[in-house]
């Protein structure tokens, strides 16, 4: 792919390349950790009262990312051909299993663990984001390819002011990213060949498996992001295969950077 002759439709990985799910989620999880700690009618146990006293910030930061860690060992695990889990469901039951490892039942109720979980719908865009989306709707056709869910995804957009023209989720082909069903499946709902597709993503993991599906490939580098090491990331960058290549602090950053390489004014 080059500038010049570029792709009809751009799909976008979400957790991590179009939102900051780190910021969010670690936020959450300390705000709603005091709210109940402050709560005159909580009636959660004093063990666990005492042990969520003692966490900090950067507790729930670690606790976040393994939250994030489960979510990507679920879904490189999951088989196609058994019965579809939703990430929300994922997300429910992982919240449950984390806050029981580390002796933590009780801190909030059940309803408010169930709502918790949730926050992923609701995560913060990296500042670009919407308004490099809003840039290349100019040119492009935009469109999810996530393994959140449809209502996630839907929840998202609304959220963080993302002007997506479609929402292609993983639930959409019962199957998750890297599976070749989701790539494929997507491209043929947008009525496109994959050549004519390009896949968005700050991993380069995700960007290999769609290129190996035919589509063209952007990587936007996000802070944290990445979790191929150095060395990997250097040989990736040296063999060729990222048509567009965003690093962090690129002229205009992330999105609007993508937008610029393409002559978007």
């Amino acid at each position: 792919m080059s500038t010049s002759n570029p792709p009809k439709a751009l799909l976008f990985d979400v957790f991590g390349t179009v939102v900051d799910w780190r910021t969010s989620v670690t936020r959450h999880l300390t705000a709603r950790a005091g709210s109940a700690l402050s709560s005159p009618t909580s009636l959660m146990p004093a063990a666990v009262r005492d042990r969520a006293s003692s966490l900090t910030e950067d507790d729930w930061a670690t606790i976040a990312q393994q939250w994030r860690d489960s979510y990507a060992e679920f879904t490189s695990k999951n088989d196609p051909t058994t019965n579809f889990v939703t990430v929300d469901d994922h997300h429910h039951d992982n919240l449950n299993k984390l806050l029981e490892e580390r002796e933590l039942t009780g801190l909030w109720t059940a309803s408010e663990v169930q709502e918790i979980s949730r926050i992923w719908h609701f995560l913060d865009p990296w500042p670009d984001s919407s308004a490099g989306l809003t840039q290349l709707n100019k040119r492009f056709v935009t469109s999810t390819l996530s393994n959140g869910n449809i209502s996630l995804l839907t929840n998202m957009a609304a959220y963080a002011h993302l002007p997506w023209m479609h929402i292609l989720s993983s639930e959409h082909f019962k199957a998750y990213k890297p599976s070749p069903l989701v790539y494929d499946g997507a491209a043929e709902k947008l009525g496109l060949p994959a050549k004519e597709c390009a896949l968005v993503a700050a991993h380069l993991g995700d960007l290999k498996a769609a290129k190996g599906r035919g589509y063209q490939a952007i990587y936007v580098e996000r802070k944290g992001e990445e979790i191929w090491s150095a060395e990997e990331v250097e040989r990736a960058r040296g063999e060729g295969w990222i048509d567009i290549w965003v690093d962090i602090g690129d002229a205009e950053g992330g999105f609007l950077e993508v937008a610029r390489r393409f002559g978007i004014d």
